[in-house]
């Protein structure tokens, strides 16, 4: 079984070009995310050094324009159900991790 295979099993999909898609979702949501770090930081801090803290700041701020981002380019390619399906699964998980050590 190769990798796509083995992604289609996984991520329950028809077919490869779907697992191919999703990689492509996954790889703009990932570039976007890598372009406008630098512009945000940028124009929260002038130029100056940043704080250890802003960095902290942004990579937890950072996780919601990440999902929102997902969906977005999950409904332009035409994989906006299996975004929203991975979004649930996503939600579930960060909940039960917090009512588990709450």
């Amino acid at each position: 079984m190769n990798w796509i295979d083995r992604l289609k099993t996984r991520w329950k999909v028809e077919t490869g070009f779907q697992v191919v898609i999703i990689l492509i979702v996954f790889a703009c949501t990932g570039t976007t995310v890598w372009f406008i770090k630098e512009p945000t930081l940028h124009y929260l801090f002038r130029g100056n050094e940043m704080p250890l803290w802003a960095s902290i700041s942004y990579w937890i701020l950072i996780l919601p324009v990440y999902n929102l981002l997902l969906l977005f380019y999950g409904l332009v390619f035409g994989q906006f159900q299996f975004f929203w399906s991975f979004e649930k699964r996503l939600a579930k998980s960060i909940i039960s991790i917090f009512i588990k050590n709450g």
